[in-house]
């Protein structure tokens, strides 16, 4: 039985979620046991409150502050950054001794990180414990924060050429790099209508539908669109899907449906690709995850209020690439909503292109390189012991 370990770290709903398509890849062979486990767990409660709360305050309430961070520690030079990134997991091993535990119990054939806190820490596991485990890393990121880079990696597996082409500039080792699109759930590779969907989830087959994901936006910006597109649109019907955003469908409490726009609100919900898949335009901010899924699905996109560093990188890209548009004044989604659902040709070409660019087998290719190349070191391995087998056998002869 071949056991993959899969560690990813609960800053974000996007790491999980990669680390959950992953998970449900490796689980399709029966001959695989797979285990998925958050790194955070396995820190002491004094270093995992403090780095949640920092990433949450830092990203959600002081962006500009989160900006500076994030740009100011992004190494240019690959020894520096591999130097840096040993440091830090350095000062950081001190609060993760259960992770170790964790790896040295479990035994695993292949280790994958989908966060960059386990992703510098194992190099230290493996050192301290002279382990050999294979260790594959899943970028989450278009433009990767040189945070992603450590010491014995065995592959990468990157969003795009680009993102491979910006880390090869830095000096990395363009060997290392998979251009595998991020990892997004299995289930968007099933084939699904926009009208099979429609009609399961009792929206209308005729009119336009408006997909808001305001999980991780302000309350009283969404608002403030919603409010818009109902004053503005002829005929549509609107969807907030509020996700964990525990303010946002009060905040929308007052807000009714006209003659002309039909509005839902939705909380915590389990149908998130059939929105997708339902909608002819998704509005939303720009996390690699959910942006992966929405390009896997062809469904083109506005993207508002991205945090600063990668997200801002993430839309730049979808934007460069025309499968989406970016916008920076709230008040100037509603007019582009407007213009979009009328230019049903423009639409089209977002949808093309996201098809391009969309990667909904990610998951199910990364699986199998790694589960690939475990076979091939265990043939090499075997070949090895025959070769020496021979070699003591021929040397007995002799003697």
């Amino acid at each position: 039985m071949t056991k993959i370990l899969i560690l990813y770290s609960s800053l974000g709903d996007g790491h999980l979620n990669a680390a959950k398509a992953l998970y449900e890849a490796f689980s399709q062979n029966p001959e695989v046991e797979v285990r998925i486990e958050d790194a955070l767990d396995y820190a002491s409660a004094l270093y995992r409150n403090t780095i949640i709360q920092l990433y949450k305050q830092l990203s959600e309430k002081v962006p500009l502050l989160y900006r500076a961070y994030y740009e100011g520690t992004d190494t240019t030079d690959l020894e520096t950054s591999l130097d840096d990134n040993l440091s830090v997991a350095k000062l950081e091993r001190l609060f993760f001794n259960k992770l170790e535990q964790l790896v040295i119990e479990f035994a695993p054939d292949a280790i994958v990180s989908v966060q960059q806190i386990p992703g510098r820490l194992i190099q230290l596991v493996e050192e301290k414990n002279q382990l050999a485990i294979p260790h594959y890393v899943v970028i989450t990121d278009v433009i990767a924060h040189s945070s992603w880079l450590n010491y014995g990696i065995n592959a990468y597996f990157i969003p795009s050429q680009l993102t491979a082409n910006v880390l090869i500039q830095r000096g990395a080792d363009p060997s290392l790099f998979q251009v595998t699109g991020i990892p997004v759930k299995l289930e968007i590779i099933k084939p699904k209508t926009q009208a099979e969907v429609r009609l399961k989830h009792n929206l209308p087959l005729n009119t336009p539908v408006v997909t808001v994901f305001g999980g991780g936006l302000n309350s009283k910006r969404v608002r403030t669109m919603v409010s818009e597109l109902l004053s503005l649109l002829s005929e549509a019907m609107i969807i907030v899907a509020a996700g964990r955003n525990e303010t946002l469908l009060e905040v929308l409490e007052d807000l009714e449906e006209t003659e002309q726009v039909q509005l839902r609100k939705l909380g915590l919900i389990d149908y998130v690709d059939d929105l997708i898949v339902a909608s002819d335009l998704i509005i939303t901010k720009a996390g690699g995850l959910i942006t992966s899924e929405i390009l896997a699905r062809n469904t083109p996109m506005i993207i508002v209020d991205p945090i600063p560093g990668q997200e801002e990188q993430n839309a730049d890209v979808i934007t460069i690439a025309g499968a989406g548009i970016q916008l920076r004044l709230i008040e100037m989604v509603g007019p582009a909503v407007e213009y979009l659902l009328k230019d049903r040709e423009r639409l089209a070409q977002m949808r093309q292109v996201a098809e391009k660019v969309g990667q909904p087998r990610a998951a199910l290719n990364i699986a199998e390189y790694i589960l690939n190349n475990i076979v091939s070191q265990t043939v090499s391995e075997v070949s090895l012991i025959n070769v020496e087998t021979v070699q003591n056998s021929e040397l007995s002869i002799q003697t």
